[in-house]
């Protein structure tokens, strides 16, 4: 602990020893008086065996380790690999659940005995018990960080969401760069606001224009680059905010738009642009989430019509007028065509803050749930909704409240006790921590619950269960926080907040009561979440707050696998199949379990159940299902495929449960392809009306580039094509005397045609050979993926063909273009290359395989299907005894203009098998849709969004910050 950490400890203990008028009183939820919670479960030993599926090589092994026999195998092997602390095969490496859970739970009761929380060294009992309890059976996890980080010799760092700082300084934006390079080197993410630099219109005291924030963003994204390249495993997480009113808020809007034209550009120019290639450092302000902060004042302007004024940084006198619709507009046109920036609504965010008198919220988080003031940090803990559903298995469900509240009061306990002895990244941010002891509750699996218990996730019904959940658990928290209060003493800056915070709660508490009741199952846990909010003003009046924020609503990626949920955060389910690893090795894929909870719900009966879950075992779909009623297909609709959730139907999700998050929720709303510039322009507008605080919007695909007219597809593809041929005719002239003469095919040639499809765009590729002397030419054609794509693909196959022809070796093309990057990429339906990091990729994988010997292709990493099992059965690529003078023969052909190859044999395509890594993949496989999610960097499967985040079902790990 850092001599600040512990100065203000000692504050803390002595307040809390001189407040202290009994402690705490735990009750027991789970446990039982004189039974350890390790003793009424059955373990068993596993061993953990985690592969890069592409090339079988192990990414993490560890033997032997001990769980309870219901933990699933894919939270056995994330919580081994991302949780155990200790070098593997040493005596120092954890070896089960057990020591993991005491390392955390023994650290957060030693810590609540010393700052005395506790009434009797029984209520210590207890609170252990109970937070084992809750950790071993799944109930909730806090957020990595502790995991990682608590009970162990290194920091205890806590907080996975920070908020820094900067000013119009340079000694202020040097220290920016250096607080923020030392969260990202603890694998940790950031976020702030840029509206204190002034604007690139404005002058420097010296006379000097200034440079601006957008300038000083691309010294802070290389420091983020730099510190990711020198041993992470992912990209550094961090949040970029300016507020609209700056005088370069449309310089800042266009940042990102601009680097994607860029990156297509240099792709199509055949430089690497890979995330970790040679040549991606050349593009810019690729580490950060953008967001724009509107206020009131410029959306009142859009919705009006008028004018809207940019404001000097130094003075606050407006210094250009502008047309609010066409900024507006602007906004939305950048987030179509790349997803960024986001917006925030400043009004509502600051309506809600509870201290006001010691700052504004000017930013939040990389993920946007965390909003509070500047140089300050949250820990996060997550509960498991579906723990508290009662389900008699014959329809009849209840959700347990009052268990649901006793976990609530005993997760914030905790918490708050974790900022007692918890460390920071920096001196100011410890401080600011310490003093305002932000805290930030969420839940997951919130779409398997609305699904399980018969409710649609875009409907008024499974919007009201949300918002009674989230009232309830927010409620519960500020209550404890108040009872903490009297014991250990209100946050160190609540006086001066006091009024504020209060106004907050008794808003809080006016949402809850005209909050609407729809039935029965709802109807409870609203009477609870009253009740809760009764207790917060009455003693929030007498003792004040222990703590300034108690919850958010974040991504729970990792610890929501960890968990075994099938949703995350406030997201609705994927999709209704699902990939399952087994115990022992090998997988399947099953119908999600909330599947027939939700027809027994719905009154159908067990024949009819299993008619139902055979059909979506089948089609992935309900659509068509025997015996379901189309009334009751919204119940099933997921986050992909046929029947996907609409965007507003995110939107209004969002709002029903924001008047009840003290912070924020990370979620990104996901957009068809087709979807227009005035439908994301009607999303960011309707989400102000409706009171969300930040909101972020995906348009599949819009990554890859824009659609185009009929007319402009058909123009483009002549004038890329005619440009293409005139650029190699050009090439060819000015080096005639150096090359050999071009050697056509004869006008009957041998050839195959080969379908394919590549993270779902489809393509044929026929490659036709000379009769003895290997390939000349090969024809792409794509199919339904628009002018751009095929326009490109006809010029590049012209291109190969003439250079083949030329006499530029196979080995050469297939050197350069393998491993190039960019989409569309991901899985194939090709059993020899599973996965293709674009389509060139893929091309020039295939070519090889099928015209190049196989001490060529071996040498360049390339392998068949066959060949790979085959080193995993004898450790060696190395064909048979049978097979060797095949290839030899082939080898001793001589090299002439074109390079030698095996004569190609047509052989009719053979499909790839049906085999999926995870359930992103399965639902790509099975819907014939593409996940708009990168592939993830330790495993190779394809990710799935987390609020506003990436997961990777496989290994856990994340795009985030959490």
């Amino acid at each position: 602990m850092t001599e600040t950490a512990s100065s203000s400890a000692r504050g803390s203990r002595a307040k809390g020893t001189k407040a202290a008028k009994g402690g705490l009183r735990i009750e027991r939820i789970h446990t039982t008086p004189g039974v350890h919670p390790y003793d009424e479960v059955s373990w068993e030993r596993r061993d953990v065996v985690m592969t890069n599926w592409r090339d079988g090589s192990v990414n993490f092994e560890q033997r032997g380790v001990e769980f309870p026999d219901f933990w699933s195998v894919n939270a056995v092997n994330i919580v081994t690999s991302k949780y155990f602390r200790g070098a593997v095969g040493t005596a120092q490496r954890e070896t089960g659940l057990k020591q993991l859970i005491d390392r955390i739970v023994k650290t957060y009761t030693k810590a609540g005995e010393d700052f005395d929380y506790f009434s009797s060294p029984a209520d210590v009992e207890i609170f252990e018990h109970e937070l084992t309890y809750a950790l071993l059976h799944q109930i909730f996890s806090f957020n990595s960080p502790v995991w990682f980080n608590v009970g162990t010799p290194q920091p205890q760092q806590v907080s996975a969401c920070f908020i820094l700082a900067v000013d119009d300084s340079m000694e202020s934006i040097l220290d920016w760069y250096k607080e923020e390079g030392m969260i990202f080197k603890g694998g940790s993410g950031a976020g702030l606001n840029l509206s204190r630099i002034r604007s690139s219109k404005e002058l420097l005291s010296s006379g000097g224009n200034a440079s601006g924030p957008v300038s000083f963003m691309r010294g802070a994204d290389a420091s983020a680059g730099t510190i990711k390249s020198g041993g992470a495993t992912r990209r550094a997480a961090k949040m970029v905010v300016l507020d609209v009113d700056h005088p370069d808020v449309e310089a800042f809007i266009e940042t990102k738009v601009k680097e994607e034209e860029k990156i297509r550009a240099l792709r199509d120019a055949g430089f690497d642009m890979d995330l970790g290639g040679d040549d991606i450092t050349s593009v810019q302000y690729q580490n950060a989430n953008n967001s724009v902060r509107v206020n009131d004042e410029f959306m009142e302007a859009v919705e009006s019509g008028s004018q809207f004024g940019l404001r000097a940084r130094m003075t606050g006198e407006v210094i250009e007028k502008v047309d609010a619709k066409a900024l507006f507009r602007k906004l939305a046109e950048a987030a179509w065509a790349c997803a960024d920036p986001g917006i925030q609504y400043d009004g509502v965010i600051n309506n809600w803050h509870t201290c006001p008198e010691s700052g504004r919220i000017t930013a939040s988080n990389p993920c946007s749930e965390y909003m509070h003031l500047d140089n300050t940090s949250c820990n996060l803990a997550s509960l498991n909704l579906m723990k508290f559903l009662d389900d008699d298995g014959k329809g009849n469900q209840s959700f347990d409240a009052e268990r649901f509240a006793k976990v609530v009061e005993l997760v914030i306990t905790a918490m708050d006790i974790s900022i007692c002895f918890a460390d920071f990244p920096t001196p100011k941010i410890g401080e600011n921590t310490r003093a305002f002891r932000q805290l930030g509750i969420g839940y997951a699996n919130l779409g398997a619950l609305l699904m399980a218990t018969g409710h649609a996730y875009d409907s008024d019904g499974g919007r009201t269960l949300a918002a009674s959940i989230t009232s309830l658990m927010t409620g519960t928290a500020y209550r404890r926080s108040a009872e903490l209060a009297a014991i250990v003493g209100p946050y160190d800056g609540y006086a001066r907040n006091a009024e504020s915070h209060k106004r907050v709660m008794k808003q809080h508490a006016d949402a809850n009561a005209v909050a609407p009741r729809t039935e029965d199952l709802d109807k409870t846990i609203w009477a609870a979440a009253t009740e809760a909010w009764q207790d917060v003003v009455r003693l929030g009046e007498k003792n004040g707050f222990r703590n300034a924020q108690a919850s958010v609503l974040a991504p729970t990626g990792t610890i929501g696998l960890a968990m075994s949920c099938d949703t995350t955060g406030v997201e609705p389910d994927l999709a209704l199949v699902k990939f399952k690893k087994l115990v022992g090795g090998g997988s399947m894929q099953i119908v999600n379990g909330t599947v027939p909870q939700a027809l027994r719900r719905l009154g159908y009966q067990e024949e009819q159940i299993e008619a139902i879950v055979s059909h979506i075992a089948e089609h992935g779909v309900v659509v068509d299902a025997p015996g379901l009623k189309t009334e009751h297909y919204s119940v099933f609709d997921c986050a992909m495929g046929e029947r996907s959730i609409s965007a507003m139907g995110h939107v209004r999700m969002m709002a029903a449960i924001q008047p009840w998050i003290s912070g924020a929720i990370s979620k990104t709303v996901n957009m068809p392809e087709t979807a227009t510039v005035e439908e994301i322009e009607e999303i960011y507008f309707e989400a102000w009306k409706l009171g969300v605080k930040a909101l972020a919007i995906y348009r599949d695909n819009c990554k890859v580039g824009q659609p185009l007219s009929a007319k402009k597809k058909e123009e483009e593809k002549a004038e890329v094509t005619e440009k293409a041929e005139e650029t190699i005719r050009a090439a060819v002239e000015k080096v005639i005397e150096y090359r050999p003469v071009r050697k056509r095919l004869p006008k009957g040639r041998p050839g195959i045609t080969t379908s394919f499809t590549v993270g779902g765009a489809e393509g044929y590729m026929t490659a036709n050979s000379y009769p003895d002397d290997g390939l000349g030419e090969v024809f792409l054609k794509m199919s339904k993926q628009g002018s751009t794509l095929a326009g490109m693909m006809d010029a590049f196959s012209i291109a190969v063909s003439v250079g083949l022809q030329y006499g530029v070796p196979l080995e050469t093309y297939v050197s350069k273009f393998t491993n190039m990057r960019f989409e569309p990429a991901g899985m194939t339906d090709d059993p020899d290359v599973r996965m293709a990091q674009s389509i060139v990729d893929y091309i020039f994988r295939r070519v090889a395989l099928d015209f190049l010997p196989f001490e060529t292709r071996s040498a360049l990493g390339i392998h068949s299907a066959e060949e790979r099992q085959r080193h995993l059965d004898t450790g060696s690529y190395e064909p048979l005894d049978e097979e060797v003078d095949t290839e030899a023969l082939a080898q001793s052909a001589p090299l002439a203009a074109v390079p030698s190859a095996p004569k190609p044999v047509a052989v009719a395509p053979v499909p790839a098998p049906k085999t999926a890594h995870s359930s992103a993949e399965l639902v790509e496989m099975q819907l014939g849709v593409s996940a708009d999610a990168p592939l993830c960097f330790s495993c190779g499967t394809k990710m799935q969004r987390a609020g506003s985040c990436y997961i990777c079902e496989g290994c856990g790990s994340t795009s985030g910050c959490s």
